[in-house]
Formats: C-alpha cells, sequence, structure tokens
C-alpha cells in the first residue's frame, strides 16, 4: 500500500525507519493477505451487521449520543486512519483518562482498566463479547488494517515505543494476533511486544488463517476481555 507522507503521525516520522533486509516476503503472500481480507471480511461485516445495528440501537436507547465511534490510530509503516467501533464509554471519556490514570493495570505506554468507571453498563457486555469491534471490520474491507496483524495503537502509545516496539509497524495493524489469543490484557506489555515481534518475523498466509480459527474460542472463552 503506498503512504503518503501527510498520512504519516508526526510522532513516527522522527522514529521510525521501515525494517529492511530482515525478512523477504513474497509479494503472492501479500496478495493472498489483502485477498483474504477481502473475501472474508466482506462475508463478516455482512453476517454480523444484524448484530452491529441492533447493538447500535440499544446504545441509543439506553444511553444516548452516537453508537460509533471512530478513533485516530497507528496503521503500517505509521500511516494515520480512523479506526471504527461501537461506542462503549460516557461522552468525554478520553478527558478523564489523567484523572484515572493511578488505576491503570498495564505497564508500559498502554491504559487500561478492568473495571474501568467510564464505560458504561452497556458497554461492559458489549466489551466482554468483543461485539464493539465489529466495525473494525469496515476498516478491514477498506484497507485500513488486515484480518491478522498487531492491533492498532494510539499515536500518543507509539510515542513511546523504542525500536524494536517500532518494528510491529512494519506490517498491516490488524484485528486479531497473537497477543488477541494468548490473553489479551491478561499479557504485560513487553510479552506484547515480543508477540507482536514473533509475528512480523514469522507470519504467513496459512498461519493468519490458524490466528484466526484460534480467535473464535479465545473470544466465545471472553479470554482477557475489559
Amino acid at each position: 500500500m503506498h503512504v503518503v507522507e501527510s498520512d504519516v503521525h508526526p510522532l513516527i516520522t522522527a522514529s521510525y525507519t521501515r525494517p529492511r533486509g530482515r525478512r523477504a516476503i513474497p509479494a503472492s503472500w501479500w496478495m493472498i493477505k489483502r485477498g483474504t481480507d477481502l473475501i472474508i471480511g466482506t462475508i463478516l461485516l455482512l453476517v454480523t451487521l444484524p448484530i452491529v445495528l441492533l447493538a447500535a440501537v440499544a446504545i441509543v436507547i439506553f444511553e444516548g449520543g452516537s453508537p460509533f465511534y471512530a478513533q485516530e490510530r497507528i496503521g503500517r509503516d505509521g500511516r494515520t486512519f480512523r479506526l471504527w467501533k461501537l461506542r462503549t464509554m460516557v461522552d468525554g471519556a478520553h478527558e478523564m483518562r489523567e484523572d484515572l490514570a493511578h488505576l491503570n493495570e498495564l505497564d508500559g505506554p498502554v491504559f487500561k482498566i478492568k473495571n474501568d468507571p467510564r464505560v458504561h453498563p452497556l458497554g461492559v457486555f458489549l466489551r466482554r463479547t468483543s461485539i464493539d469491534e465489529l466495525p473494525n471490520l469496515f476498516n478491514v474491507v477498506k484497507g485500513d488494517i488486515a484480518l491478522v496483524g498487531p492491533r492498532p495503537a494510539l499515536p500518543e502509545e507509539v510515542e513511546h515505543y523504542d525500536a524494536d516496539a517500532l518494528r510491529r509497524l512494519a506490517v498491516p495493524q490488524g484485528i486479531t494476533c497473537l497477543w488477541q489469543i494468548r490473553g489479551r490484557c491478561r499479557v504485560g506489555f513487553e510479552e506484547w511486544m515480543r508477540l507482536d515481534a514473533a509475528y512480523v518475523e514469522s507470519w504467513t498466509p496459512l498461519g493468519d488463517l490458524m490466528i484466526l480459527l484460534e480467535t473464535i474460542p479465545a473470544v466465545l472463552r471472553k479470554d482477557g476481555a475489559h
């Protein structure tokens, strides 16, 4: 995918250099990956659309406001895009982050609270079942992210990445990856980055398919989801 300079977040341009010479990826693999994203992503988007619409209506009825939320994220090679999700937090949640910093349960630059007071009651259910992430499929079909790849991070998180962590940007970011099927929020930041690095260095089209299949039981178990 061609990346124009204006697409790249300024936090990334000074510190990120696209890795070269580490691993040669056959062009056919990238074609298979994108083709799989388009085919499976479109099918999943259509199949889950009734669930998304039902959840959106429920948010409007019980919580009010817009049911969808678009947030700036960092994609492959530092390219910025807006990631779509169902809204699980109350209005103004982002402004509350600093006041709740002492409750953060993850190390590193990531901010996660198991019983986040900013999450509305319906949002708790949507997060536990991963229904809130179904609109990510729109980003997959659009080409912002892939079905499989490191989860796209916030700009303020990437700002604190070291050279090793920045390697996760060498591939398309995705909905699910090794971190998703190995415990998600139960995994510390360093282990999370190690899993992403392992994916970057070893991914194959068949490996992506295996991760997709393993994601199904992980979601049903609600493994580390909150």
